[in-house]
């Protein structure tokens, strides 16, 4: 799974894969690089492509503007970022401009980009994201991954991986990195998925089982929602809790922009938290957890649904019913959302954050969850109401925000570009 062949390129030593720019600062703000001339030099050099990803095109000297440094030194970087593939040049700015219109710089859409990869418990996907954020390649297969070895698992999503690059290749892109979604509590390695109670997985190193050309940056599944939220969410605050499911249910918390991580990388496993201690047994060996109630198949079997072949999915069977009027279906997903809201508010109680964010599968429920989650939480929060929002990326968060976590490390510091083979 090389990079292919491409005229902008950069030759130079293989460096060791990209560091996820998400994991403790806020996302960015660049590689914790010494400061030395070489460290400033390459910090100068992502403030660049951020000023340009975030507010391109812009002329050479709107960027020197932006980031307070000489149109002269500006120059130097820019076309040190053309000559890597990473910048390129849009013509005149637009008319109008007081004085000689510069060249208005836009990243690139070849070169670099991000691979992100989910494993569900339903499902694997894999996709790959260009430098403007813009997704050039995609695969999914669907099928139960409950109860399976890792092996086989990573076998086919390593055969989807390949696809994608193979695709993006087409597109005159190379993989800069992967970063894997899992629905399970990853250690600090950003290997080792430690326990996946919906997997039955524990203690399972995927960073030897996933391709040694292409080493993997591995997270919890909730935790790369709330990045996509973070980075691609409109209005989205930089203090919020997301609350993501599937057939489980995670959350992540932000604060100041990045990721809440707790001790050992284990924070946000809202789904079991006990709503009910002597509820019914959860596969983490708890009782009465969230998940027991809220959860995809809690949900479906009070709503006396069957999973049924229906191709937009359990969830989707679930939101059409519940649109034609099926009250046991209306009388499952309030209580879902009762659940949800007792859970919530000791979450809220305990941060104060700006907002939760419904996101993954349970955005699709949104209608049916928010008046009994929202009269919860009004109930039973110390403080004013938390505003509760829906995501617009939905089920896409973990995979997209996987993907962005590989782009952002390249914005981060993408002088380590020039230095992979």
């Amino acid at each position: 799974m090389t990079a292919p062949p491409h005229e902008n390129r950069p030759s130079g030593r293989a460096s060791a894969h990209l560091p996820p720019s998400y994991d403790d600062r806020p996302p960015g703000s660049g590689r914790a690089l010494p400061d030395t001339q070489q460290g400033i030099r390459r910090r100068n050099l992502a403030r660049v492509m951020h000023a340009v990803s975030a507010e391109g095109p812009l002329s050479r000297a709107s960027v020197a503007t932006r980031i307070g440094l000489t149109r002269a030194a500006v120059s130097t970087l820019v076309d040190e970022l053309i000559r890597w593939g990473l910048l390129e040049e849009l013509g005149p700015e637009r008319p109008g401009r007081v004085g000689r219109p510069g060249s208005a710089l836009a990243v690139s859409g070849h070169g670099p980009a991000g691979i992100g990869a989910e494993i569900g418990v339903d499902h694997l996907a894999v996709c790959a994201v260009d430098l403007r954020g813009e997704v050039s390649a995609r695969a999914v297969r669907h099928g139960a991954n409950r109860g399976r070895a890792p092996s086989p698992v990573i076998e086919e999503l390593t055969a989807l991986v390949r696809q994608v690059v193979a695709e993006a290749a087409g597109e005159g892109l190379w993989a800069a990195g992967l970063a894997v979604a899992v629905p399970g509590l990853v250690a600090r390695d950003a290997r080792t998925v430690v326990r996946a109670p919906n997997l039955d997985w524990h203690d399972t190193d995927l960073g030897a089982l996933l391709p040694a050309d292409l080493p993997p940056a591995v997270d919890n599944e909730a935790n790369f929602g709330a990045l996509a939220e973070l980075w691609l969410g409109k209005h989205t605050p930089r203090n919020f809790l997301h609350v993501s499911a599937e057939i489980g249910i995670g959350a992540a918390v932000v604060v100041d922009g990045r990721l809440l991580r707790g001790t050992r990388g284990f924070a946000g496993e809202l789904g079991h938290v006990p709503v009910w201690p002597d509820g019914p047994r959860c596969r983490c060996g708890g009782r009465g957890c969230l998940e027991q109630y809220a959860g995809e198949e809690a949900v479906l079997r009070a709503a006396g649904v069957e999973r049924g072949e229906d191709p937009a999915g359990p969830v989707g069977l679930l939101a059409h019913r519940a649109e034609d009027g099926d009250e046991g279906v209306r009388r499952a997903l309030r209580g879902a959302g009762t659940a949800l809201g007792i859970a919530l508010t000791g979450a809220v109680n305990l941060l104060d954050p700006e907002s939760v964010v419904l996101g993954g599968a349970l955005a699709g429920l949104a209608p049916w969850l928010l008046p009994s989650l929202a009269h919860e939480l009004a109930q039973r929060t110390a403080g004013p109401a938390c505003p509760v929002s829906v995501s617009r990326l939905g089920p896409e968060g973990s995979l997209l925000g996987a993907a962005h976590s590989v782009v952002r490390a390249v914005l981060d510091d993408p002088a380590s570009v020039a230095e992979r083979a």
